[in-house]
């Protein structure tokens, strides 16, 4: 991390791991430091800045839990691709299904498939759904 330099207020009521997260966290997301620029080892910064190892090495996993930045043994630390967008449902696909699976009186709870119908054969001891195809296919009619 050749670039923009990490500054820790030890005066301040914020903890030191926090202002380092938050400061490399802006950093990553306002492109400051692009897509696979690799960050110092935990110890590098942590003496540069006179903390403990463990206090950089927290800003760091908090930067990767939340998807920031990478660790690889024997790669280092680099700046993580940013996140895929997600895609949202399609409502008329979602009210579709609904339709299809409240015609055959059927809900499916974490438990398994409750209701009527094909749903409750068992195979090796578990409850699974029926093959979709000719129910899908009654639907679309």
């Amino acid at each position: 991390m050749n670039g923009p330099a990490v500054h820790v207020d030890t005066a301040s009521p914020v903890p030191p791991y926090e202002q380092i997260r938050a400061q490399l966290a802006a950093l990553i997301t306002t492109g400051r430091m692009p897509e696979g620029e690799r960050l110092p080892t935990v110890r590098q910064p942590a003496a540069d800045l006179g903390l403990a190892a463990g206090t950089v090495a927290r800003a760091y996993r908090e930067l990767e839990a939340a998807s920031l930045i990478r660790t690889r043994r024997g790669a280092g630390t680099r700046v993580a691709p940013p996140p895929a967008p997600t895609r949202t449902p399609d409502p008329a696909k979602l009210a579709e299904l609904a339709r299809c699976s409240g015609r055959y009186g059927t809900r499916w709870t974490s438990s398994g498939c409750t209701g009527g119908g094909p749903c409750n054969r068992r195979r090796g001891g578990t409850t699974v759904p029926p093959r979709p195809s000719s129910r899908l296919r009654r639907c679309a009619r």
